[in-house]
């Protein structure tokens, strides 16, 4: 029972970020909560996918700052059949979305992409985290390029939602290498 009682209480919420993104609420053992997924098309709220659509819609819905369109059209062109077929015929176009990431990424000191970037985190909190019963007195961890790139950002949308930013890994299986690392003699013995 005390063990039971120990993993309960350090339940964290696990959150992934990278090209899509899910999440769930985890006892140390197993996971006790999860909040649907629904892929790039309907969710993947947060992702590399997600800022993809924002910026993609801000473009030709021409919402985006001069300097911004001037830099997503020397980058993507402006042809919107051709984006849109990329998206709409391709083999893969959650990770053609989410490859708009980088564009976040190289523009990431702008207010506007700051703000479509606080728009997505903000989305992934209240249609995801919130769900969590106690969410507010537990660390929300995070793995994923996204998360990792836009950790300050993230910080800023947990913040104003009462929530607590726990540990951020970029690539889960440096962690993974860590703890082998760290626990070598256990496994040799």
């Amino acid at each position: 029972a005390s063990d039971a009682r120990r993993r309960a209480a350090s339940r964290p919420c696990a959150c992934i970020i990278g090209t899509g993104s899910n999440t769930c609420l985890y006892d140390g053992k197993d996971v006790i909560d999860n909040v649907s997924n629904l892929g790039y098309l309907l969710g993947d709220e947060g992702a590399g996918s997600h800022l993809g659509k924002l910026l993609i819609r801000a473009y030709f819905y021409r919402e985006l700052p001069d300097d911004i369109k001037t830099d997503f059209e020397k980058e993507y062109g402006d042809d919107k059949r051709a984006i849109l077929n990329t998206i709409y015929n391709g083999s893969s176009p959650n990770v053609y979305l989410a490859s708009f990431a980088k564009f976040f990424s190289a523009h990431r000191t702008h207010f506007y992409i700051q703000k479509l970037a606080a728009q997505a985190f903000g989305q992934l909190v209240e249609r995801h985290i919130l769900k969590y019963e106690g969410c507010n007195s537990l660390p929300i961890h995070f793995v994923g390029s996204v998360a990792f790139h836009f950790q300050d950002i993230l910080k800023i949308v947990l913040d104003e939602h009462d929530l607590t930013l726990g540990k951020v890994i970029r690539k889960p299986i440096d962690a993974l290498v860590q703890f082998h690392l760290e626990h070598i003699d256990q496994f040799s013995a």
